[in-house]
């Protein structure tokens, strides 16, 4: 029963109460048309002139909240979800988080930092005072979240790729390693000339747990593949996320170079290897281009779908949704969550059908990595 009703009940006893005290000709009954109210409110068992306290032992008539099926929950829950750089759109990161977002059908308002990304704090304050949980979108939220959290105690917070210490944030960790193992030994299972090649976007610890995994999957299936290296950008320059054009000159260096297959972990840089593949296939020698953090064949323009071998699928989909979810049911946790092979938080995509001739042999070895038979180095 809710508080709501039984407030209304107590206040119709007390004005019977008065009515018969004033010579009511019905003793002991609220008027009619009041006791028809009450009883269209009252569960079916509780009589509407029963007094308080036996009202407030009836059997309740509202679920409990957690019972409610999570999407009806996450609908009541508002989310202020702050971009990295590039923002929804960048086919990448940032729309992985924001099928998260999508997905779990709570209420959201969206914003993305400036050029510079100097106005994260600003936005995760302004996002903190209208909603229930603010996601930071990458590991450049941490220094403004570290300030920001313990500023606004009452709102819950996340951040993507990024370790924060406050019991009001949840840091949400991917084992990109263990993805990028698996598309390395693609890469190299569908090598022809045992020549691959490696785009980083900016040379930092995050990147290199991605080149470090790729460079050890590859080399598992064949100890001498060739294995180029290029990053676009360095510290404190994080360009390299959304620089298109150097990446396809990268790219078209590595084919040229003999290179058969190159794998990004660039963000919105990735567009230009698609076309860097694009343009060396159709100029006669086929090569293949592997994608990052979301399934990239599904996004990709069309043309350039028949040259995306595979992606290493990272799930800030699935993290950002079960954030939100927790949120709403009032499980929040402020700590450390990893998503790693064994609860498939990272991965591999098999659209386009191109790897499915090589799908058992990957398998295998990801289960290798889930039992610990294979422990993927963080670091190149």
């Amino acid at each position: 029963m809710t508080k709501k009703f039984q407030a209304l009940v107590a206040m119709l006893l007390a004005f019977a109460m008065i009515a018969a005290a004033c010579g009511s000709d019905d003793e002991g009954s609220a008027p009619a048309e009041v006791v028809e109210e009450v009883v269209a409110e009252a569960p079916a068992e509780a009589p509407a002139e029963a007094p308080a306290e036996v009202v407030e032992e009836a059997p309740a008539e509202e679920a409990p909240a957690e019972e409610a099926p999570a999407e009806e929950v996450a609908e009541e829950t508002t989310v202020g979800l702050v971009y990295d750089l590039a923002g929804r759109g960048d086919q990448s990161f940032n729309d992985s988080a924001a099928a998260g977002l999508d997905a779990s059908g709570a209420i959201g308002s969206e914003s993305t930092p400036n050029e510079d990304g100097s106005n994260r704090g600003e936005l995760l304050q302004l996002a903190a005072e209208t909603n229930d949980i603010v996601i930071g979108v990458g590991f450049a939220f941490a220094e403004d979240m570290a300030a920001v959290a313990p500023a606004n105690p009452d709102t819950n917070f996340a951040i993507v790729d990024e370790v924060v210490e406050a019991d009001n944030v949840a840091s949400l960790i991917f084992a990109e390693e263990q993805g990028s193992y698996l598309v390395g030994a693609a890469a190299a299972l569908k090598s022809e000339t045992g020549h691959i090649g490696f785009i980083g976007g900016v040379s930092i610890g995050l990147i290199l747990k991605f080149e470090a995994g790729y460079t050890a999957g590859a080399k598992s299936v064949n100890p001498d593949i060739i294995v180029d290296v290029k990053y676009i950008s360095d510290p404190p320059d994080f360009s390299g996320f959304g620089d298109p054009g150097s990446a396809k000159e990268i790219a078209n260096s590595m084919y040229a170079g003999g290179a058969d297959v190159v794998y990004h972990a660039a963000g919105g840089s990735g567009g230009g290897l698609f076309e860097a593949a694009k343009e060396t296939s159709e100029a006669g020698t086929h090569v293949w281009a592997i994608g990052v953090d979301s399934d990239q064949y599904l996004t990709a323009d069309a043309s350039v779908q028949p040259y995306i071998l595979t992606s290493m699928l990272k799930r800030v989909d699935v993290a950002v949704q079960t954030v939100i979810e927790a949120q709403a049911a009032g499980t929040f946790v402020g700590n450390v969550t990893t998503f790693d092979l064994s609860v498939d938080g990272v991965g591999y995509s098999t659209s386009g059908g191109f790897v499915d001739d090589i799908a058992a042999e990957l398998d295998a070895i990801k289960a290798d990595i889930v039992s610990g038979a294979i422990v993927v180095p963080t670091a190149p």
